[in-house]
């Protein structure tokens, strides 16, 4: 049976009935406002704050239940090191004639700053690449967004628009949650020289990685396709820098006879078309898209099939939905190899 830690009132009840048991006969009972009353108190708040002590440290031993410093090191011992935060970069279009020199400042709406990576001299119009001050997934910005210049500079215009492929890039730390749950792998499925779950470990410790799948002799004997998805990122598909640096990852850990092939899974929006909704409000909608956008992140894989059952139950279970009729899909929605459901735009008819 577990230890179950006593409450303050237990243990003050405790504590005054030790007190009393050590009482000459006759004067066993312990006033509450009476000398021994106030240290059986005392006794039973310091024993309180012990057991708090010892149940905080039991939480630690192991990492499903300790904290997050005490999870990282737990995960440190693993040589599981959490990914850091990482900073947006991407052009911005300025006009103008002028000298736009490095680390000039431009800022967004909101406040946030990005500072000019090269110097540019601009003859009517050109473009600059800026990388956020601040990393994380903050500071990704789409294109065509406004940007402008924090201080002027002589001959350029101060307003500025995020140019093509936006700025992007930008990822929070690795969180606790997706730390637990690759050092639980690292833990259960110990590595074997290659085998699947090693190749997924391996993936998943490059920042921005979040899901990955396996797939022997993917172009022959000899071969291992791996494809992943950076669900943090818009869009969740790796781009080719992105590919390069998952495969050169797996390149200084990989078997000498393996000849690991990485690629990005092509995306297959899930469009639906729901009718009859009831209630039919902004609320009831928001709630069925993240429902939906939550299956298509739990269940989506390349070459997999999104089940029409699942499909329905995830509008059903929307916060407030009482009614609806799934008008498309009909039925499963199956994916060809290398391709991946995603989530895109839903009709409300």
């Amino acid at each position: 049976m577990a230890f179950q830690r006593p409450t303050l009132a237990q243990l003050i009840e405790r504590t005054n009935a030790d007190v009393a048991s050590r009482l000459p006969a006759g004067r066993g009972a312990v006033l509450r406002r009476s000398a021994l009353g106030v240290l059986a108190r005392a006794l039973a708040g310091l024993s309180h704050l012990l057991h708090g002590h010892l149940d905080y440290n039991a939480r630690q031993l192991l990492p499903d239940t300790a904290d997050s410093e005490h999870l990282r090191r737990h995960a440190s011992l693993w040589k599981i090191q959490p990914t850091p935060a990482t900073y947006a970069s991407g052009p911005v279009t300025l006009t103008g004639t002028g000298n736009v020199a490095a680390n000039t400042v431009l800022q967004r709406d909101d406040g946030r700053e990005y500072l000019v990576d090269a110097g540019v001299v601009l003859s009517g119009s050109g473009e600059v690449t800026v990388t956020a001050r601040e990393p994380g997934a903050g500071g990704n910005v789409e294109a065509g967004l406004a940007m402008s210049l924090l201080s002027p500079v002589p001959g350029v215009d101060s307003a500025g628009t995020v140019a093509a492929g936006g700025i992007t890039g930008g990822a929070d730390p690795e969180s606790d949650p997706r730390v637990l749950t690759r050092l639980l792998k690292r833990m259960q499925e110990p590595p074997q020289g290659g085998s699947d779950p090693d190749y997924e470990q391996w993936v998943l410790a490059v920042p921005d990685v979040t899901r990955a799948w396996v797939y022997r002799r993917w172009q022959g004997a000899g071969t291992v396709g791996v494809a992943f998805v950076c669900d943090d990122l818009d869009p969740i598909i790796p781009d080719a820098a992105k590919v390069a640096e998952v495969l050169a990852a797996i390149e200084e850990e990989r078997p000498v006879t393996a000849e690991p092939v990485v690629f990005a899974p092509t995306p297959a929006p899930l469009n639906p078309t729901i009718s009859g909704l009831s209630p039919n409000t902004p609320e009831v909608r928001a709630a069925i898209a993240a429902e939906l956008a939550d299956l298509v992140k739990r269940e989506a894989e390349p070459g997999g099939t999104l089940l029409i059952s699942h499909i329905r139950e995830a509008i059903s279970v929307a916060a407030g939905e009482s009614d609806h009729v799934l008008d498309s899909p009909t039925a499963d929605v199956p994916h060809p190899a290398g391709t991946i459901a995603v989530m895109g735009d839903i009709t409300w008819a």
